[in-house]
């Protein structure tokens, strides 16, 4: 259908000079959509032009407005010679699209250049006249709404669930085309970010088409990733959760329909007296999917496939449960009473061989990969007696021609009645459905059978209906619900892993890293196990596991929040028992012994681990047959008469053993004692919510660090690497405690820590995460009344960062609180005054909420991908100095088009790829960084009377003179 896009060139302003003998710039303005280019005059020797252009019209169907950007070029005009380029602004056009979108965009938006970062401002003003029509066959999907956030957007009511959706798109990559031996590298880097750009548009109109299809009118939990495959070529894949949502009404409070915390801690109800009707559906994929019962584990032979790492749980029969359709949700957080069981963690992964992308319209290869690593995740579900996966993700590691496919996920059972009737088929002979379970202990339950386990574990009476069973242990990916019954609060946990391997190519590289992937994850696992012991919890959520790939090593970093359930177990000390080595006196096991119960007691009162007395009977956990209690221990040794040696008896019956057989798991145990905990006043978890802390304040600040790391001993072991790997890791947590140190109490949720190996001697972590307070010693009571400061909601974020020496590098983004007089706007979306313009304040945060605020609007998502290149990095302050301005030009750029939209903050924000290159012998350096969020407006949750005043006037976005850098 139809549509019309209308373009108009303000202003601009701090331009650079181009003209050196006057120290001033001729500049004009090229404005170009598809293939229609305009251009505005020249205006001369203005270093801010004032063009006050006419409206330049485009004349396109909405399948282009889906895909292309509106691209705005601003060059310098050169008589006798070719125009130079100062920089280029690309606008996308999506959040104009849907029927409660913003009639206009409008502001100050950055002038970037790959080469030089921002080089002044442009002011823009953008609007889109859209013909609807009823054409089934049309190619567009306007009107579908995208949501990064992982729970029901605020202010939103979810009536269906219509299950999975999926779609990648292929092409060849600029950066490795014959012609880039000939164009210059701003060029180059243009024709890239350029390309990624058509990409990423043609592919949310894809994902929208089958949304459509289904009869939905939003994505949630929507997650966008670029693979860069080298030669191979450029891959843009997608996943989400298709959803029909109905907008609540303005008076109706956006906490019934979302999963945000209230100030209590709870989260409410839908609007309506029954559960809204969520009716998972079948999945749109472009391949005729594999049939249920068709879940072989075994890869289909050929030279790109290599065995990926089996469960002991892969081979054993799906259970009598019977489901007519499989869903995968990208969600993490749910109404209550939603889950009724969660089974545990699936995950899968898969080591192929890349190979150059023949025909970009056909992707069948890499569907095939992903479908693959799909049915892998179903049937390690069904073997947990599950019939959904929820809290999904995928993700890839690429080195060379090798590539690291993953997905996990929590295998979960859900509610019949949030079904429509008929999608699921649940067998007579089960009967876990009849009898409600309590909503605080419900999700603990088991959902498989107990004499026919998939694994072996130590199961007990729930204790807290004493009806069901419960795990010792419980390992999932999604976010804590908010009814579940914790004991103290939660803490961060990780387990971090480095092995070297051999230097090869092809099919033997391909083949060490696949042979090395079990014995990582089950490494990553026991760490995992032992830290959660070591501070006296029984429970995992927001669990994530990265493997990372590179030239001659492995990596591997699981994150997740650590919790005391009090339905689950208690659990046992850590027992360490078996042979010593030679070099180790029994004085000096003794001595690791004793610190270990002392860190454990230490760890109890830290986080306030103090679980309800229980019934004698109810105490303890027994004790699995030996044979299955092998499975716990740390030696890789199935030898009877080693097994023989363990002295059981001694101490606690249900203490968790560790088995000393050599040097190696000596290392592993002083590995155990080497976590520092936060200092006092600290938390930290890497969900959205901090288990046990309900009282937030309004004090936020969100940061993000790139750190770098050249290793300068070629001879290095893995334990001494894996030492260097840890001391990064705890070094970034102490810089971060630092920093933040005049914001206690304080802590720091949704730490997302990502891992790369860019380079042979280079290791890359990056962290997004943000800070909030809260009161101490405020009850959950005083909290409902004691009212916002609006002064610090109003916070301006600004950033702090010292340059590092040698290769480490740090960047962070940390917001200050300042107060703002009580007679600027009452909103968030503030402005303030610098050298007679205004600029927006535009807060940024991971979580899916700003304390003490409501979102009254979702203004669409914020999808932006950067290329930045130097040839000058010691004069740009080194490695450290050119990610800092680089990330801060990215924040720049990013509030300016939220501001332009008429929002006042970004939430659900995340750092996706950050790829980072150096060649220090010339001087060189390269950076990639995608980021995505929802551009949203917020208000007080004090001004729930003028809410409705303040939507109507964001609809018409910010003024001319709106922007933010």
């Amino acid at each position: 259908m139809p549509g019309k896009l209308k373009a108009k060139i303000v202003a601009g302003r701090h331009l650079p000079v181009m003209d050196r003998a006057s120290d001033l710039t001729d500049a004009f303005v090229e404005v170009k959509f598809g293939n229609t280019t305009f251009k505005t005059d020249v205006c001369p020797k203005s270093l801010n032009p004032q063009w006050n252009s006419e409206w330049f019209k485009f004349e396109v169907d909405d399948e282009d407005l889906q895909d292309e950007p509106l691209q705005i070029t601003v060059l310098d005009h050169d008589t006798y010679s070719a125009n130079d380029a100062i920089g280029k602004v690309y606008i996308d056009i999506d959040p104009l699209l849907y029927s409660e979108a913003a009639s206009v965009i409008s502001g100050w938006f950055p002038i970037y250049d790959t080469i030089h970062g921002i080089r002044g401002e442009i002011n823009v003003i953008v609007k889109v006249e859209l013909f609807n029509d009823l054409n089934r066959f049309r190619q567009s999907s306007c009107g579908v709404k995208f949501f990064c956030t992982t729970c029901i957007p605020q202010c939103y009511r979810a009536t269906l669930v219509h299950g999975f959706v999926e779609e990648l798109v292929v092409n060849e990559d600029p950066e490795y085309q014959w012609i880039d031996r000939i164009r210059t590298p701003r060029a180059s880097n243009e024709a890239r970010q350029r390309l990624i750009s058509l990409m990423s548009g043609e592919l949310q109109r894809k994902i929208g088409l089958k949304v459509l299809e289904m009869g939905g009118n939003a994505v949630v939990g929507y997650l966008q990733c670029f693979d860069l495959e080298g030669e191979s070529g450029l891959v843009v894949r997608a996943i989400g959760t298709a959803c029909t949502l109905d907008k609540l009404s303005s008076g109706t409070p956006a906490s019934n329909a979302c999963n945000s915390p209230s100030k209590d801690g709870k989260e409410a109800l839908p609007t309506s007296s029954s559960p809204p009707p969520f009716s998972p559906s079948k999945p749109c994929s472009r391949q005729s999917s594999s049939s249920d019962t068709d879940l072989s584990l075994t890869p289909k032979t050929g030279k790109n496939t290599w065995p990926r790492p089996s469960f002991p749980f892969s081979s054993l029969p799906s259970p009598t449960l019977h489901i007519g359709e499989f869903p995968f949700f990208t969600l993490t957080s749910f109404p209550p009473g939603f889950l009724l069981h969660v089974g545990g963690v699936v995950s899968a992964r898969s080591v192929k061989l890349l190979d150059r992308i023949h025909n970009p319209d056909e992707p069948e290869t890499r569907d095939a990969w992903w479908e693959e690593i799909r049915q892998e995740i179903k049937s390690h579900a069904r073997a947990l007696g599950c019939h959904a996966v929820v809290g999904y993700s995928e993700s890839t590691s690429i080195c060379e021609e090798v590539c690291i496919l993953s997905a996990s996920g929590t295998a979960a059972i859900l509610n019949p009645r949030y079904m429509r009737e008929g999608c699921l088929d649940i067998g007579c002979t089960d009967h876990r459905f009849e009898e409600p379970s309590p909503p605080n202990c419900g999700f603990c339950h088991i959902p498989y059978d107990e004499l026919n386990m998939p694994f072996p574990a130590q199961l007990t009476y729930c204790y807290h209906c004493r009806r069901q069973k419960v795990p010792d242990v419980l390992f999932t990916t999604i976010d804590l619900p908010s009814e579940a019954a914790v004991a103290g609060k939660g803490c961060l946990i990780q387990a971090r892993l480095c092995r070297l391997k051999k230097k090869a190519q092809g099919e033997a590289n391909a083949t060490a890293i696949s042979n090395l992937l079990p014995f990582m994850e089950y490494e990553l696992h026991t760490q995992l196990m032992n830290k959660l012991k070591l501070r006296s919890m029984n429970a995992l959520f927001g669990l994530h596991i990265q493997i990372s790939v590179g030239e001659n090593m492995l990596l591997g970093l699981a994150s997740a929040t650590g919790v005391y359930l009090t339905a689950l177990p208690a659990p046992g000390g850590i027992q360490i028992a078996g042979k010593t080595p030679g070099d180790l006196s029994s004085e000096h096991i003794s001595s690791i012994q004793k610190r270990i119960n002392d860190t454990i007691a230490v760890n109890k009162e830290l986080y306030q681990i103090n679980p309800p007395e229980l019934a004698e009977e109810g105490v303890g956990s027994p004790i699995p047959e030996p044979r299955h209690r092998s499975r716990l221990f740390r030696s890789h040794s199935e030898s009877s008469d080693e097994l023989s040696e363990l002295d059981l008896s001694h101490g606690k019956k249900d203490a968790f053993v560790l088995e000393i057989d050599d040097t190696d798991a000596v290392e592993d145990i002083h590995s155990l004692l080497i976590d520092a905990p936060p200092p006092t006043g600290f938390y930290s978890c890497n969900t959205e919510n901090m288990p046990g802390i309900s009282n937030w304040t309004s004090g936020v600040q969100m940061f993000t660090s790139v750190r770098v790391l050249r290793l300068s001993n070629a001879n290095l072991t893995n334990q001494g690497l894996n030492k260097i790997f840890t001391d990064l890791c705890e070094n970034l947590l102490k810089s971060f405690y630092f920093k933040l140190r005049s914001m206690i109490p304080c802590c720091l949720c949704h730490l997302n820590f990502t891992v790369a190996v860019p380079e042979e001697e280079l290791i890359q972590v990056t962290v997004t995460a943000v800070a909030m307070t809260y009161d101490k010693e405020q009850t959950q009571e005083k909290t409902a009344e004691k009212p916002i400061n609006k002064g610090s909601l109003e916070a301006e974020e600004q950033l702090q960062f010292p340059l590092e020496l040698c290769a480490d590098s740090s960047s962070s983004n940390i917001q200050t609180a300042s107060k703002i007089s009580e007679g600027r706007s009452r909103s968030l979306r503030s402005s303030r005054s610098f050298g007679g313009s205004s600029v927006t304040v535009v807060k940024m945060t991971p979580l899916s909420f700003l304390p003490g605020t409501r979102i009254i609007k979702y203004l669409g998502i914020i999808n932006m991908f950067f290329i930045r290149e130097t040839t000058s990095l010691r004069e740009e302050g080194g490695v450290s100095g050119f990610l800092h301005s680089f990330i801060a030009e990215v924040f720049a750029m990013v509030r300016a088009h939220v501001a332009a939209l008429g929002g006042n903050a970004v939430v659900s924000y995340s750092m996706k790829e950050c790829v980072f290159m150096e060649n220090p012998n010339k001087n060189q350096a390269q950076c990639l960084i995608n980021v995505s969020g929802d551009a949203v407006i917020c208000i007080s949750e004090t001004d729930q009377e003028s809410s409705a005043s303040t939507a109507n006037t964001g609809q018409t976005g910010g003024s001319e003179t709106d922007g933010a850098t």
